[in-house]
């Protein structure tokens, strides 16, 4: 294979990045757009990766904060990954996987399989996270449809939740401002409270705040009625919502209430999956629960190519088997599902994940959440929280009231731009900043993330005090 040539910062900053920009103004609808900018937004151009750095069209170079989207796992640029991509698209670059399949997908589907907690052993292979979502969706109505049970199907989420841009996967979403404009199954949704300590009652102590979670979980069942409801999805920590760490024991006394009232719990581990925490899978190893099926995505290639999946657990598929209808069809899939380029450079990104990146990760982690917490010293943090190599840091008016910075809703932004700035990219998420950086990331490398992090949020204090919208 041809090395690697390095893109130089003249050629980042040169006619062909501004060619890009205006070419996405004239042409290219972003995710996630405004009404007033729509398919005439150009953003931040990004032309190169390495290692925990990206470089920008000026070419300055920035710590890749975000990790691209929770998923650069095991950084940008490794050539064994870019190679097996090759390799395997040079050998097979696609087959029809409506009766065909490929050897990569079934060797992925047992090693995955051997990560996953409980009797989690059969993989259904997707493009991503909302599609996994999707397709566990799916199939617990399909599963309760053979079983002869058509009017368990409702849907327990919570507030704060990010499951996914698909129409069923997005109607389980409990972000602020994710659904002021859009449709939803709301018919086959049931919403919970979000399960974050720093936003509890005042007064009110953890372990009563869990009891209370719990509480209105049990009683929403009892209300609705088991017979209705087919599924609970959540998240391990709520990743989009903010870095919601739950209070402990939350989710294994959830997971009990839904095996009593026979509800498939789905674990949405499509950010914490593949090392974020330092394990293949969080559900297991962490919390200690053996979900009925988990999704993944993202780091599961480490954002190198598009895929996703779902585990099912073998209880599910022997019932299925079982059944009176042995000629019910699940009728889901995808174009790409068990995509063989995609597998193959799974394979190869499980295989870096275990030869060191997650004793890395679990190694390194306590100091980037250490290091992370000092910048409570700030007075505009309310509270930094965060657990593995995911973490949260939100910004309040006064610790007192936790009041969000209603008067600047981009405060986060503001913040993202002055670390820009000074070489670091964060998440910016309203009055919050989240960092979730590669995993192979060092502790010098987190001292310069962090003391960059700090400078900014200064910086934004600043400027929110000389214009008069924060006092602080």
């Amino acid at each position: 294979m041809a090395a690697v040539r390095d893109i130089t910062s003249t050629e980042m900053a040169g006619a062909g990045a501004q060619d890009a920009v205006e070419l996405a103004k004239r042409h290219l609808v972003q995710p996630w757009p405004f009404a007033g900018s729509v398919g005439a937004e150009a953003r931040a151009l990004i032309g190169a990766g390495e290692g925990i750095y990206i470089t920008d069209a000026t070419g300055k170079r920035l710590i890749d904060g975000p990790a691209g989207m929770w998923c650069i796992n095991v950084g940008h640029r490794r050539e064994e990954l870019a190679k097996v991509m090759y390799d395997q698209a040079m050998a097979l670059s696609y087959n029809t996987p409506w009766y065909t399949m490929n050897a990569p997908s079934a060797e992925l589907a047992m090693r995955i399989a051997g990560h996953a907690p409980g009797d989690l052993s059969h993989v259904f292979f997707t493009t991503g996270g909302s599609s996994a979502v999707e397709t566990a969706l799916r199939f617990m109505q399909f599963y309760n449809n053979v079983r002869g049970r058509p009017e368990k199907k409702l849907i327990l989420s919570r507030g704060g939740a990010y499951h996914g841009s698909t129409y069923l996967s997005a109607s389980l979403n409990g972000r602020p401002r994710d659904r002021d404009w859009m449709d939803g199954a709301d018919e086959l949704v049931v919403k919970l409270s979000s399960p974050d300590p720093f936003r509890r009652p005042k007064g009110m102590s953890v372990a009563a705040f869990t009891d209370a979670l719990v509480a209105e979980f049990r009683d929403m069942v009892a209300r609705v009625g088991a017979d209705r409801i087919g599924a609970f999805v959540g998240e391990p920590v709520q990743a989009s919502g903010g870095v919601i760490v739950p209070p402990e024991g939350y989710l294994q006394r959830i997971r009990t209430i839904c095996r009593d009232n026979d509800i498939l719990y789905i674990s949405d581990e499509v950010v914490t999956a593949f090392g974020r925490l330092g394990h293949v899978f969080a559900s297991g190893e962490v919390f200690g629960i053996e979900p009925d099926m988990i999704t993944f995505a993202k780091g599961v290639t480490s954002g190198y190519f598009p895929l996703g999946g779902v585990i099912l657990s073998e209880r599910l598929l022997e019932e299925l088997r079982r059944s009176n209808h042995p000629d019910a069809m699940f009728g889901h899939g995808l174009t790409y599902t068990s995509h063989p380029v995609g597998c193959a450079v799974a394979l190869k990104n499980l295989d870096i994940l275990e030869e060191s990146v997650l004793a890395h990760t679990r190694e390194v982690a306590p100091y980037f959440q250490a290091q992370l917490k000092t910048l409570e010293e700030l007075p505009l943090v309310g509270e930094v929280r965060g657990m593995g190599l995911m973490g949260c840091v939100e910004c309040v008016a006064d610790r007192d009231s936790k009041d969000p910075l209603q008067l600047d809703k981009d405060v986060g932004k503001r913040i993202d731009a002055h670390c820009h700035e000074l070489g670091l990219l964060v998440r910016p998420l309203i009055n919050m900043c989240v960092m979730s950086p590669p995993l192979i990331i060092t502790r010098e490398q987190i001292d310069d993330m962090v003391s960059i992090l700090r400078e900014g949020i200064s910086r934004t204090m600043d400027d929110l005090r000389r214009e008069g919208v924060w006092r602080g």
